[in-house]
């Protein structure tokens, strides 16, 4: 378990060195090809430093706000409260932010840069269908992702490719602004291929990163529930009932789909299958009733 949350650091630090090599690539791209010269490459050192800064401090907001969580307080559902606290106390954690999401689609996720900043959301659907045991394997599930660090790799995975994919597009409009002189049709026929390049495969890019990032934690945070719990059958029950369910999430999104206990576009959904970035729930089941 902790060789996973030191893997999960390096993970992190890597994919934020990978992101800050891409844009001062850009950046020289933009140095070598248009008239402001090495204020491209220095431009690019800054944005590169700032987004991963917000990236690395504001992720989990955004993701919370893509989900249309809201805050939940301890009068409000004393219930989900107690239960969260005491996983806390199991597992040795500190309480997280406690989110609803106001949807019928039974669902969950974990969000955060670490331990200490760690918020946890679920919908009104998981804790209306779920049994007691089976909606703590599910937030034991949640917390496990917490302790082990994956919110810090998976949450910098959103506003990373999200912004990778963002600077695609403004390349390619590169190429169509400024000048057509003949001193800049190169520039420009530059960035148009440039651009198109990193249209098409940014998107590529991103689903096998989040793919995999996801799938192993998956796997992970599921046993690391169930051994919190004492009792995988809470979690296999509640993946069962998950999976039965086929309503997909009001405000799913791909960006943020890799967050969830559950694939958010509904169970053998076209959109399910094109960003399937979880392994077969039935596998997953399968795994957690071989443990008893």
């Amino acid at each position: 378990m902790y060789k996973e949350i030191d893997s999960n650091k390096h993970k992190s630090i890597l994919l934020i060195v990978i992101f800050c090599a891409f844009i001062l690539f850009i950046g020289w791209i933009v140095s070598k090809y248009t008239s402001i010269g090495s204020a491209g490459l220095v431009i690019a050192g800054f944005f590169a430093f700032f987004t991963t800064l917000f990236g690395y401090y504001s992720g989990d907001k955004m993701a919370l706000w893509s989900s249309g969580a809201q805050p939940l307080s301890k009068a409000e559902n004393p219930y989900i409260y107690r239960m969260v606290e005491n996983l806390c106390i199991t597992a040795g954690l500190p309480v997280p932010k406690i989110y609803i999401i106001n949807d019928p689609s039974p669902n969950a996720f974990a969000t955060g840069r670490d331990p200490n900043h760690a918020s946890i959301a679920l919908t009104t659907g998981i804790i209306q269908k779920l049994e007691n045991q089976e909606l703590e394997g599910v937030i034991a599930h949640e917390l496990s992702h917490v302790k082990n660090y994956d919110i810090r790799l998976m949450t910098l995975v959103i506003v990373l490719v999200g912004l990778i994919n963002i600077l695609a597009r403004l390349v390619f409009q590169t190429g169509f602004s400024g000048s057509r002189d003949r001193d800049r049709d190169n520039g420009n026929s530059i960035f148009l291929i440039v651009g198109i390049v990193l249209i098409v495969l940014s998107p590529i890019i991103a689903q096998l990163i989040k793919l995999a990032v996801s799938r192993k934690r998956e796997y992970l945070a599921d046993a690391s529930g169930a051994l919190l719990t004492r009792y995988p059958e809470g979690l296999a029950s509640a993946l069962e009932k998950i999976s039965q369910d086929k309503q997909p999430l009001k405000r799913a999104e791909a960006a943020t789909a890799h967050l969830y206990i559950a694939n958010p576009f509904g169970q053998n959904s076209l959109m399910a299958n094109l960003f399937s970035t979880h392994p077969p729930i039935q596998k997953r089941i399968e795994a957690l009733r071989k443990m008893e």
